[in-house]
Parts: structure tokens; C-alpha cells; sequence
């Protein structure tokens, strides 16, 4: 029922104000389609995002920044997407939906940097109206579900090499991060194989295998981070997670990890076959940062 969501109206808004970086003249062909009660959408070009404000605001103002997931070929913009975005504004946090570029050779220059200028220019986007959306510049992190966690992984791994333009040097490190049963790994024995052939072509080079792995790019200075997958996920296998929190642990990173004995893959905020979803033991994280 509307009146137990604890959020304003949304207006989509184009996340470049002028030209979009990497961009060839194309035409649009975004199409929506809605099935098993999906929304997905495909050949997105034209990156936008949606700002879902509670109404009972938090005390913390911490602002989350969410990526669906879709393969890189689409992004499932409802269960991964809106749905989060109000479970979070139930709890009082900002929510900021993206709508990614879906990499692709004829709307962009380079396919496999698009979806992370876009991560990168919503970050600092966020960042840089803080003070209007009444939000602390030190408390935005994002979520990422499959495809659109692995772009989570790598804002959160990759943040140091500015792909879109910041005059400002505005920093565009999250804060903190939740990956939903992600895509880390382009290793060949660990890889979502769509995902890796959408974003970086089916015959990549080890440097650039390397370079997209996210497990191998954890740092001491990577965000802070909540991971959750199931053990029986069949399209994206749980040891993308695992090293992913080993690769924290080895580096003094705060990291936890939820792995469910079931739940299969894609399951957004419905959580495996357990009562305990993962979004009730995210608010205690969340607590337990500072964050809520």
C-alpha cells in the first residue's frame, strides 16, 4: 500500500547536464518491458538518475547511490532498482536510482568505460549537491546487484582514475558499498561470461581480465563493504564474493559477508528462503558504521 512508503516523488533527470563523455551520435532505442513483474530496460544511451527522498529523514543523512543489474545488457530497474531504493528511504536514507549506459560499439567510443563514467559522474553528482538534497558529503555509498555490483566494485576499486570530467577534483570514492550477489571476478573459472563479453568483448586480453577484476584491485582505501550471495547461485558463483571480502580482510579493509545456503540468483529484496533477509542484517551494518 502507498501510504506505509516513506518516500516523496521522483523526476528522472539526465545525469550529464551537456554533452555525455564517450558518446557517438546514435539514435535512442531505449525500450522498457515489464514481465514476471520486472521492469527491464535495454539499449540505454541517455544515463539518468531518480532521487527517491524519505520523508523522515535519518539524523546521519547518509545517501546511497544504487546500480541495477541486468548482464550488462539490460538494467532490471524495479526489483533491483525503485524496490531498493524505498526499502532504504523506509529507514530514512536518500536513495539515488542510476540508469547506466548498456555498453555498446554503436553509442559509444569505448564500450567498456561507459558504465563506469556514469557510476563515477553519479557519485560526483551526488556529491557535489549534497548540500542541496541535505546530505553528508561523507556518508554516499552505493549498492549493486550482479552486472550493475561488479560496476559497484569497480567505482569502489577504481575511483582514483577519473574517466569523466571534475574540474572540482571532487573525490569520487563511496564512502561505503553493498554488493548483491556481484559479478567481481573476470577471471576465466570465476566470470559471469555475458557480463565480462558485454562489457569488454569475448576475446580479452589477461591485462584487461586483470584490470576488470575487482578482487585483484582491493586496496586500503577501498570503501567499506557488505556482501550477500547465495551458495546455490547458479549465474554468478559465490566465490565471486568470497574473494572479494578475502581480498578486504587481507588488505584492512571493514568488510562482512552474508552467504545464504539458497536463494539462487537475482532475487533483489525478497532474500533467499529465510527469514533472515539480508536487508534486516544491512540496517545493522549500517548501524554499526555510523551509517543509520
Amino acid at each position: 500500500m502507498t501510504n506505509m512508503i516513506k518516500t516523496q516523488a521522483q523526476k528522472e533527470t539526465n545525469l550529464y547536464q551537456g554533452e555525455i563523455p564517450n558518446s557517438k551520435p546514435s539514435e535512442n532505442l531505449e525500450k522498457h518491458a515489464t514481465t514476471d513483474g520486472i521492469l527491464r530496460i535495454s539499449d540505454i544511451s541517455i544515463p539518468t538518475y531518480t532521487i527517491f527522498q524519505p520523508t523522515q529523514k535519518s539524523p546521519k543523512k547518509a545517501a546511497i547511490i544504487i546500480f541495477p543489474g541486468g548482464g550488462y545488457t539490460i538494467t532490471a530497474s524495479s526489483h533491483e532498482g525503485s524496490d531498493i531504493a524505498k526499502s532504504f528511504n523506509d529507514v530514512g536514507i536518500t536513495a539515488i536510482l542510476i540508469k547506466y549506459r548498456i555498453p555498446s560499439d554503436r553509442t559509444m567510443q569505448n564500450r567498456e568505460i561507459g558504465p563506469l563514467q556514469d557510476a563515477e559522474q553519479a557519485i560526483l553528482t551526488v556529491r557535489e549537491h549534497a548540500a542541496e538534497w541535505d546530505i553528508d558529503p561523507n556518508k554516499i555509498g552505493i549498492i549493486g546487484f550482479s552486472a550493475g555490483g561488479h560496476l559497484a566494485a569497480s567505482l569502489g576499486t577504481h575511483f582514483d582514475e577519473s574517466l569523466i570530467p571534475n574540474p572540482l577534483k571532487t573525490s569520487l570514492r563511496p564512502d561505503f558499498m553493498i554488493l548483491g550477489y556481484p559479478v567481481i571476478s573476470f577471471q576465466d573459472s570465476l566470470t559471469h561470461m555475458g557480463s565480462r563479453d558485454n562489457l569488454i568483448g569475448k576475446n580479452p586480453t589477461k591485462a584487461k581480465k586483470d584490470l576488470y577484476s575487482n578482487e585483484l584491485r582491493v586496496t586500503n582505501n577501498t570503501p567499506p563493504s557488505f556482501l550477500f550471495h547465495a551458495s546455490d547461485d547458479g549465474a554468478v558463483k559465490v566465490n565471486n564474493s568470497v574473494l572479494f571480502y578475502q581480498s578486504c580482510i587481507a588488505h584492512g579493509v571493514k568488510a562482512e559477508l552474508h552467504i545464504y545456503q539458497s536463494g539462487g540468483h537475482g532475487f533483489g529484496l525478497k532474500g533467499p528462503i529465510t527469514k533472515d533477509y539480508w536487508m534486516v542484517s544491512c540496517k545493522d551494518w549500517l548501524r554499526n558504521n555510523n551509517l543509520l
